[in-house]
């Protein structure tokens, strides 16, 4: 009876020592944490509020990593080839236009701000005395060469054809009292350009990172109602992935709300 009990205890011995090793490299591997949520984004606001929203998102379990851009074409490609798992930096007649034109499963989960749109100079301070002849810098991207014509367009200055083409471009100008001329940049560059024209057209995270405001420096800017919301965008099949959720519902919260409201001078305001 002893001599089949040290069998076993030998048998015991080379079992835990087989199995064991094996369990803890299966048990560690699945509690291994998951790899960070990698989302692209421009500095100013929407890397601000992702900052904002780190912490709370790290206590329920999603790490963010925040990959800066510094400009609207990569943060898509990169969203496409999997380098990054969102992005947020882009509002929707862009992301639909981006996509479609490059052929990209992309979608967005939630909108989170809008940025209003305004027209600067270093010289003007009121439209009116916007010369005839004068020169004005818009962006090159089509949804926002467009919706800088069409606020040109709302505030009497210039006629399109079709007020509501999202593609318009200074050719669908059908009426141009004041001989407006038009450079089209890119829109990183305008406002480095600001000094070497009459007026230019800025998107406001540019426009902030430049120090101006909108609301503050803006000889026109966009209304409230404008449909040019900031989206957190992802590939078209993950919106529902728990990191991505996580972070959709945090963008859309009181905290990102709140921070928006109190940092910005209505410069950004709140899409939900």
């Amino acid at each position: 009876m002893l001599k089949n009990k040290n069998y076993l205890l030998v048998l015991l011995v080379i079992v835990g020592v087989l199995v064991f090793p094996l369990f803890n490299l299966f048990v560690g591997s699945t509690a291994k944490a998951a790899d960070p949520l990698k989302v692209g984004a421009t500095a100013v606001p929407h890397a601000e509020i992702l900052e904002h929203i780190k912490g709370k998102l790290a206590s329920v379990g999603v790490e963010i990593e925040i990959v800066e851009f510094t400009e609207y074409v990569t943060p898509n490609l990169a969203l496409a080839d999997g380098s990054i798992d969102a992005n947020f930096f882009q509002h929707v007649p862009y992301l639909n236009q981006f996509k479609n034109d490059r052929n990209l499963d992309l979608t967005y989960t939630v909108k989170v701000h809008i940025e209003p749109y305004g027209l600067y100079s270093n010289e003007i301070e009121n439209i009116k005395n916007l010369p005839q002849g004068a020169e004005i810098a818009i962006p090159n991207d089509p949804s926002n060469e467009a919706r800088a014509l069409q606020i040109l367009h709302r505030n009497d200055l210039i006629k399109l054809n079709d007020p509501e083409n999202l593609k318009a471009t200074p050719l669908d100008i059908v009426d141009n009292p004041n001989n407006f001329k038009f450079k089209e940049l890119e829109a990183a560059q305008l406002p480095r350009v600001l000094s070497d024209v009459d007026a230019a057209f800025i998107n406001t995270n540019y426009a902030l990172e430049a120090g101006l405001n909108p609301v503050k420096d803006a000889l026109l800017i966009e209304d409230k109602e404008s449909p040019y919301a900031n989206v957190l965008a992802v590939r078209e099949g993950e919106e529902n992935d728990f990191g991505i959720r996580m972070l959709s519902r945090f963008l859309t919260s009181n905290l990102v709300k709140n921070f928006i409201e109190e940092n910005y001078d209505g410069a950004i305001v709140p899409a939900f």
